[in-house]
Order: C-alpha cells, then sequence, then structure tokens
C-alpha cells in the first residue's frame, strides 16, 4: 500500500526506508522509466525522505 505524497518533513520521517523506497519504485513503474520534470521533483524529494529514513549503518560510505 503506498501513502499520498507528504509535504511536510514531519510526516515523511513518520515512514520507514522501505516504505519510501517502494513508493520511489512505483513512480518508475508509473512513468514507464522516463521521469517528467514534475515527476524528478517527486523523485528527489522521495530520495531524499529515504536517506533521512535509513539508519546510518545502512548508508554507503
Amino acid at each position: 500500500m503506498l501513502h499520498s505524497m507528504s509535504t511536510t518533513v514531519a510526516a515523511a520521517s513518520e515512514r520507514s526506508a522501505a516504505e519510501v523506497n517502494e513508493e520511489i519504485r512505483a513512480l518508475w513503474r508509473r512513468s514507464g522509466g522516463t521521469l517528467t520534470t514534475e515527476q524528478r521533483a517527486e523523485y528527489q524529494r522521495l530520495v531524499m525522505e529515504w536517506a533521512a529514513a535509513t539508519p546510518r549503518s545502512h548508508r554507503a560510505a
């Protein structure tokens, strides 16, 4: 199940990295592999949210 787009940092921080990752994957599936300008902005926001939700020990060094 996907969450609706969050627009605040507080709402974004409540989701797990796995939940955000699933939304990123769904965005790519919907786009057919090519992001519009609007989708690219959403992708960038999701990546930032994912990074914030990922524990430090799991991030690439």
